[in-house]
């Protein structure tokens, strides 16, 4: 009788992370090559926020002030590098659900696997994924004239907090993927995120909006990473003397670890619970 190419409980430690990688690493490479079939699809995504860059930029760029009169791009850019990451949390909903819906999870579970591997090979692929969609980003930035003056290891320091802004919201979009009912659910989870997008520093300064609504917009994790990042790459924005917009760095560190504490261990459990 032949034997299991894993063990079913492996016994220390350092064996079950082994398990637990080499199955994430499976799943990653499942999750490739859906996306070789369908080059499409993942074009369109990475296209997508190069759009919204467009008609913001090119329709409505003229008619707002940027701080020092510098060029909308300079300002816009860096915000919208924080909205792709958030973009990309509806691909991730929609890859998590349909696994569920075509029963390709209840095959996973079936399977002498890691049951961390799946979401973790989710993780993986997504933000592979997500590194290509924030280079097509910086290369239409700079088609469109803007640039970073900054040197090369603080640009590299906004593109690290731009992926752990990503990497963070990634959990949020497993979570809500597992959790779903069916795809209808994913549809309005995706109608909120627009509002969570557009309520923040990424396009107009939070300050010409109402006191409360300011306030929500300053707080927004979408904001402080703009915020911060825009302060790496030495773009312009609008600052302010609240302790949120002087503080903008610390929370673009801190906003993410928190949401990740929160849903990455809310997946994993949950895809436990699915197990049984």
């Amino acid at each position: 009788m032949s034997m299991p190419a894993h063990p079913l409980s492996p016994g220390s430690p350092l064996s079950r992370l082994g398990w637990a990688l080499a199955d994430a690493w499976t799943v990653t490479l499942r999750d490739l090559n859906h996306w070789v079939l369908r080059p499409g699809t993942v074009i369109v995504g990475w296209l997508f926020p190069v759009m919204i860059v467009l008609m913001f930029g090119g329709l409505f760029g003229g008619a707002i002030d940027t701080p020092g009169g510098s060029g909308y791009f300079e300002f816009l850019m860096p915000g919208m590098f924080a909205l792709t990451m958030l973009f990309g949390l509806e691909s991730t909903m929609m890859a998590v659900t349909t696994d569920a819906a075509k029963g390709v999870t209840d095959r996973f579970r079936s399977l002498p696997m890691s049951s961390s591997a799946v979401v973790l090979g989710r993780c993986v692929a997504d933000m592979l994924n997500s590194v290509v969609g924030l280079a097509v980003m910086v290369g239409a930035g700079l088609a469109l004239g803007w640039r970073w003056h900054g040197g090369i290891g603080a640009a590299l320091a906004a593109v690290g907090l731009l992926l752990l802004l990503r990497f963070a919201l990634l959990w949020v979009g497993i979570f809500i993927g597992l959790v779903a009912g069916g795809p209808e659910v994913v549809t309005a989870v995706q109608i909120l995120v627009w509002p969570v997008g557009f309520l923040s520093n990424v396009f107009v300064d939070p300050a010409t909006m109402s006191a409360w609504l300011g306030a929500i917009a300053a707080w927004n994790p979408l904001s402080v990473t703009a915020s911060a990042v825009r302060e790496l790459f030495g773009n312009p924005g609008y600052g302010g003397e609240s302790w949120i917009a002087q503080n903008a760095a610390l929370m673009s560190v801190a906003w993410p670890l928190l949401i990740t504490a929160v849903f990455l261990p809310l997946s994993v459990r949950t895809f436990r619970k699915l197990k049984g």
